[in-house]
Formats: structure tokens, C-alpha cells, sequence
């Protein structure tokens, strides 16, 4: 894709449409180029300029002295932030530069080298789902090509795959657990998260996956009579899904067990919701969670 709008800048980058617009009329870095009804819209190029600046900006730096450095100065003054949050972004930066570029080996040697360092968990919790949340809004609205998507999304799948496979459970649960998508949800990746959080817990889990037909979520709970229930929600692409007739259903099934509902889809539900279903916010959240059980 090289065609950003200023909301998208503005949701990438963490700076106010506004204080773009401000710069862009007193500074030289940024210049976008107009449609023919006179709306601004950005390139590759200048959503990656924006992303090291607004990163320097938030830790210290002046916007009229990043104006007057030299590509090679920014680049250095980056690496050169030693806050343990700074080099966070700046690697969260640095996955949403590759992915636009489509530049897929230098994405997953990034990987690779953050989960060598620090471990998956580490690595899922500081970069992985901060870079899912700075382009999620993006992946929602279609500003983003589905084969970027897909492409990142399918590495980043595949770290938490292997991670699932070789972890080595660090407590013992007695609780079980089913982790579930509904139909038309195929967002996987949070789902497997939990799973290997879980694992590590030495849980017992029942991963049915994505795209989950009502009936066969019901069969298996009513089989398997788990202590609770997880599902994520990012994007549901039925054409008839609705958050709350879903969550309607989801207590007649459930019954007396806890329903826990994450995911960017619940940011937009303001419905009151009683036991046993649960709306958790952020992954924070569904972490507390996790932890209390037994």
C-alpha cells in the first residue's frame, strides 16, 4: 500500500491529525500529495519518516531540531534511546516499516531475534501484540493489502505455534478451558496466545480454533464440560454476527460456566453484561484472569 491518510498516520504513529497538519505547514519532512477533491494522502515513505520522528519526539527531542537532522542522524539518535519502552516501539516500528514494505525476511530475522533473546512470551507481550494493535484499526477498514496481512500474519502465527509445541508447563492447573472462534471469525493469533499461556500453566485445553460452528461449540461443551470458555474477537466477517444476540446465545450454552469475550469487537460494546460472560478489554485484562485460576 502507499496511499495513507492522515487518520491513518494518526493511528499508526500516535500523533494527533491536528498536530500533522501543524507540522506539516512550520517543517520540511513531511509533503503529501492530494487527491482531486484536495484530500492529503501519504506514502510509504512518509508514514516510515513519521514513525521514527514521532518516536523521537515522544522521548525528548524537539520537532524543530529532528527537522534539521539528516536521515542518517535520526536513524542513529533511534538506536541510541535507552528506555526500556523506546526500544519497544522502535521495534514495533521497525515490524510496521518491514510489513509495509512487505519486506518479509527482515520481519521474521526481527522475530527471531527478539524470541532468542527474550523468549516468545516476551517477545508476544512487548512487540508482537502492540504491532497488532497499531495496525489492527488499518486491517478492519481494508487501508491495509490483504496480502500484507496475510504474509505477517502467517509468521507471526507460526512463531506461536512453535512456541505452543516446545513450551514445558511451569504450574498445574486442574482447571480446563475451551478456546474457541465463532463463525466468520478467523483472527488467530490472540487465540493461540492464550493457548500457549494456558499450557504454560499446565492447563487443560480444548482448541477448537477458528471459524467454529454454534453447534459444535455446543457439543463440545456439553462433552467436555470445561471450568471455563475463551474467545477473541478482531473482525467477524458473518454478515449477520451481532455482539450481543452472540453473547444472548452464548449464556444459554454456557450455562453456569464463565464465558470470557476479548478482542477489538468488544471495544465497541457499551451493553451492560451480567455473569457468567465476561467482557475483558485488553489483554491485561484476559491476563488477570488467567492468573487467578486453579
Amino acid at each position: 500500500m502507499d496511499n495513507f491518510t492522515i487518520k491513518d498516520l494518526e493511528q499508526l504513529s500516535g500523533i494527533k491529525a491536528h498536530t500533522l497538519r501543524i507540522w506539516e505547514q512550520r517543517y520540511n519532512f513531511l509533503k503529501p500529495q492530494r487527491t482531486d477533491t484536495n484530500i492529503r494522502y501519504y506514502s510509504n515513505e512518509e508514514l516510515k519518516t513519521i514513525l521514527n520522528i514521532s518516536l523521537l519526539n515522544k522521548n525528548g527531542f524537539k520537532i524543530s531540531h529532528i527537522d534539521k537532522m539528516s536521515g542518517q542522524q535520526i536513524r542513529e539518535n533511534i538506536l541510541s534511546l535507552s528506555p526500556q519502552e523506546a526500544q519497544q516501539e522502535r521495534l514495533v516500528n521497525e515490524l510496521v516499516k518491514h510489513m509495509i514494505d512487505l519486506n518479509i525476511e527482515e520481519f521474521e530475522k526481527l522475530l527471531d531475534s527478539y524470541i532468542l533473546s527474550r523468549g516468545i512470551e516476551r517477545a508476544i507481550s512487548h512487540i508482537i501484540f502492540p504491532f497488532l494493535e497499531k495496525i489492527g484499526v488499518l486491517w478492519q477498514t481494508n487501508y491495509i493489502n490483504p496480502a500484507q496481512e496475510h504474509l505477517v500474519s502467517n509468521i507471526i502465527r507460526q512463531k506461536l505455534i512453535m512456541g505452543i509445541e516446545t513450551t514445558q508447563p511451569i504450574r498445574m492447573l486442574k482447571t480446563s478451558v475451551v478456546l474457541f472462534l465463532p463463525e466468520g471469525e478467523h483472527h488467530e493469533i490472540a487465540l493461540l496466545y492464550l493457548q500457549y499461556i494456558l499450557k504454560t500453566r499446565g492447563a487443560k485445553i480444548y482448541y477448537l480454533g477458528t471459524n467454529v460452528p454454534r453447534k459444535d461449540l455446543a457439543y463440545i461443551i456439553d462433552l467436555k464440560n470445561p471450568d471455563c470458555i475463551f474467545t477473541h474477537l478482531t473482525s467477524n466477517s458473518h454478515p449477520s454476527f451481532n455482539l450481543g444476540n452472540f453473547v444472548s446465545y452464548m449464556k444459554k450454552i454456557t450455562q453456569h460456566r464463565p464465558l470470557y469475550i476479548s478482542g477489538m469487537v468488544t471495544q465497541r460494546f457499551e451493553s451492560k453484561i451480567q455473569a457468567p460472560v465476561f467482557i475483558k478489554k485488553s489483554l491485561q485484562e484476559v491476563m488477570k484472569v488467567i492468573e487467578l485460576l486453579n
